[in-house]
């Protein structure tokens, strides 16, 4: 029991210190140590060296290019002037007191298209600000807004979803991402209608209570004055673009690096692989986010020379900082799944005897420690899908449904205050956890709750 308390300690250091406003990156490799430290001293500094900062810098090496293209993107959409055309365009479209439905459906769409979670928070920040602005929507209410279209149905739920949490089952249990259509779209349907109800009964109670957008608050986009007008549908278009170039490139990429593909430089010692086979959705962002940084410079491009060098600093600081967090965040995932209480936490899972309950449970509450909802759910089914696929059998469960649960599962209790995405949103938009972090857990509360819905509607039903 022992090792199960320095976990637990750990996470509730890290959750604390991430509450209260303290640096992810200082105190994440703080946490992680202390635990070790705690377990077996002689283990601290190869642990350090060999676990925590390979994953750290393993996270920054992927992931960096995407953070750093989407800051730049979504910096561009800013300070050219499209965010506040297509802004201008919605309100007059739907009314400004509908902007929290718009904005959870246009992070919807980015999500199911394709786009990375991490680039739809930089990408539609400044749409939001503008949009929570000019309807007087307290600001501390957008990151429950952004997480909502993006962080839950459209990661997990929405069949045939091309996000990461919806890849991993088909390797265990030979599915497709297609899995369960019905199921999904039963959990995906719950958690859009509760989670739009609920954010609407905060801004109504706010509207209620006289508060505004807000004041003092930090990280502002600002469109520089004297600006063009620009027509909402040319607005869109780098939406577009990275959307339809992302589903493009996903397909073409393979062809182009295929197994045995390399690449022979005059400098190098040896063939460089060149296999696209475990990239191909980072190439494939990555390009479409280029695409759309063009078709922004191409319809814009006056106006956004004028203030490009600020504004490309801003967001170089902004992409360093979310995704440094988000790596500390790893690291420290990686380290905690190595201690024997993540073990016993992971053994005693396995214990459930219903086969979708316990595989709810045990992912949800995996990705929660590690505070990753891919990571979670990775360690949860390597070390349980076998014993999850026989008690399955055994009560003719088909492989589709446990591939729909343990998706949505991941996608649950893994935004706790410690979750990279969670960091990264807050930071971006300038917010801390006391501010917007209960409509978040609200957020991932509902999330959670889609699951068990889904489950007690197979058991009830049939559906598939």
């Amino acid at each position: 029991m022992t090792g199960l308390f320095i976990v637990v300690a750990a996470l509730a250091f890290l959750m604390l210190a991430a509450y209260r406003g303290y640096s992810v990156i200082l105190c994440a490799p703080i946490a992680a140590m202390g635990a070790v430290l705690l377990t077996d001293p002689s283990a601290v500094a190869p642990v350090f060296s060999g676990v925590f900062m390979e994953r750290m810098a393993g996270f920054a090496q992927l992931y960096f290019p995407v953070f750093l293209l989407g800051a730049v993107f979504g910096k561009l959409i800013e300070i050219s002037g499209f965010s506040r055309a297509i802004v201008q365009a919605v309100l007059r479209l739907i009314g400004a007191e509908r902007a929290i439905a718009a904005i959870v459906l246009v992070c919807a769409v980015l999500t199911y298209g394709g786009v990375s979670l991490f680039v739809v928070v930089f990408a539609v920040y400044p749409f939001a600000a503008e949009m929570f602005r000019q309807g007087g929507i307290p600001k501390r209410l957008m990151p429950g807004a952004i997480a909502l279209g993006a962080f839950t149905f459209t990661m997990t739920a929405l069949p045939g979803t091309p996000q990461i949490q919806n890849i991993i089952p088909t390797t265990f249990f030979d599915t497709t991402t297609w899995s369960a259509p019905w199921l999904g779209l039963t959990g995906a349907l719950f958690t859009l209608a509760a989670g739009l109800a609920y954010l609407e009964w905060r801004r109504r109670r706010a509207a209620a209570a006289g508060e505004s957008y807000g004041a003092e608050l930090r990280n502002e986009p600002v469109t520089p004055e004297g600006q063009p007008a620009h027509h909402p549908l040319v607005a869109l278009l780098p939406l577009v673009v990275v959307g339809v170039a992302n589903f493009l490139l996903t397909r073409w990429i393979p062809a182009w690096y295929p197994a045995d593909a390399a690449v022979e430089l005059p400098g190098l010692p040896a063939p460089l692989p060149a296999n696209a086979s475990d990239r191909v959705a980072l190439w494939a962002v990555m390009g479409a986010l280029i695409a759309g940084i063009a078709t922004i410079l191409l319809f814009s491009f006056k106006s956004v020379r004028a203030h490009f060098a600020e504004g490309s600093k801003s967001a170089v600081s902004g992409a360093l900082l979310a995704s440094m967090n988000t790596a500390a965040e790893y690291g420290f995932g990686g380290v905690i799944a190595a201690l024997p209480g993540f073990l016993l936490v992971a053994d005693g899972l396995k214990a459930i005897p219903d086969p979708l309950a316990g595989e709810a449970v045990a992912v949800t509450a995996l990705a929660g420690i590690t505070g990753s909802a891919s990571g979670g759910m990775s360690i949860a089914l390597a070390a349980m899908a076998q014993t999850f696929a026989e008690n399955a059998r055994a009560a003719g469960i088909p492989m589709d449904v446990l591939h729909r649960v343990a998706a949505m599962a991941s996608g649950g209790m893994d935004t706790l205050p410690h979750n990279g995405a969670v960091i990264t949103l807050l930071a971006v938009t300038g917010l801390t956890h006391r501010q917007s972090y209960g409509d978040i857990f609200a957020i991932t509360l509902i999330s959670t709750l889609s699951v068990f819905l889904v489950i007690g509607v197979y058991y009830l039903t049939g559906l598939v």
